[in-house]
């Protein structure tokens, strides 16, 4: 199944999808740029048509103790919105670390300044995608 993972932010929305085998992530480009929800929400239905995606995973802001605040509540907002506008399911995904791990990433492969800035949340939704990936592989049949 193709899936399209999304990493909400402020600024970027960054995002990826993955192979019909579900084996590869991949960061889209360019990163979604719109700061209003609701554009947001729209170039993201525009990427999962585009991409053929069956299912949409956004990024949940949780804090390190596992609660939520409002960063996640904007983001379950925007999964809602998503979810009406593409008529695809929509499932939320633990993000905590992601940013941390994409930047890792990023370091070790040279990239910085400008152009890590340009693709880090979209490296940050691959990292989102690689994580659901793998517990999909443990849960079988569970979305």
């Amino acid at each position: 199944m193709k899936i399209l993972a999304v990493d909400y932010g402020d600024s970027r929305t960054g995002l990826a999808v993955c192979d019909p085998g579900e084996v590869l992530a991949t960061a889209l480009r360019p990163q979604i740029e719109e700061k209003a929800m609701a554009k947001v929400a729209a170039r993201i239905c525009d990427a999962a048509r585009e991409q053929r995606a069956e299912l949409i995973v956004i990024g949940l802001p949780r804090n390190m103790d596992g609660t939520e605040g409002a960063r996640a509540k904007k983001s379950r907002k925007l999964g809602e919105i998503v979810g009406e506008m593409s008529g695809l399911p929509v499932r939320m995904w633990d993000e905590r670390q992601t940013t941390i791990t994409a930047a890792g990433i990023l370091s070790e492969s040279g990239t910085f300044g400008k152009k890590r800035k340009a693709i880090l949340d979209a490296v940050s939704a691959s990292v989102i995608l690689e994580n659901y990936l793998a517990w999909r592989k443990n849960h079988p049949g569970q979305q």
